[in-house]
C-alpha cells in the first residue's frame, strides 16, 4: 500500500482523478486500475495494513455494516479538516513536503 497526498506534483494526472474527487473523499486505487472512494478506500487501506485493522475492515464487506460506514464517511469527510487539533495533521502541512499549493 502506498498513501500519496494529492497535492504532490503529478498525482492527480497520474491516477486521472480531478480536484473536485479527491476533495470529496479518500481514494484507493488497486493494481488492476478498480477504484475505490470514501469508506471503501479506507476499508481498502485497513485491509492491505493486515492484522488487527483487517478485522474492522471485514466489516464493511457486511451490508448493513457497510452502509453505516459510508453514512459516517459522508458526514465526516466535508468536516475533516476541524480534526486537526486532534494532532493529526496533513502531510502537505509538514515543511519541506513537495506539495503544491491549493
Amino acid at each position: 500500500m502506498l498513501a500519496v497526498a494529492n497535492q504532490r506534483p503529478g498525482v492527480l494526472e497520474r491516477y486521472a482523478l480531478s480536484r473536485e474527487e479527491v476533495e470529496r473523499s479518500a481514494w484507493a486505487i488497486d493494481r488492476e486500475g478498480r477504484r475505490l472512494e470514501g469508506a471503501a478506500a479506507i476499508s481498502r487501506g485497513m485491509t492491505a495494513l493486515g492484522g488487527y485493522p483487517s478485522w474492522f475492515a471485514a466489516a464493511y464487506r457486511v451490508r448493513p455494516i457497510g452502509a453505516v460506514e459510508d453514512a459516517l464517511y459522508g458526514w465526516f469527510a466535508p468536516r475533516r479538516s476541524r480534526f486537526e487539533r486532534l494532532g493529526i495533521r496533513p502531510e502537505c502541512d509538514e515543511p519541506d513536503s513537495g506539495c503544491e499549493e491549493r
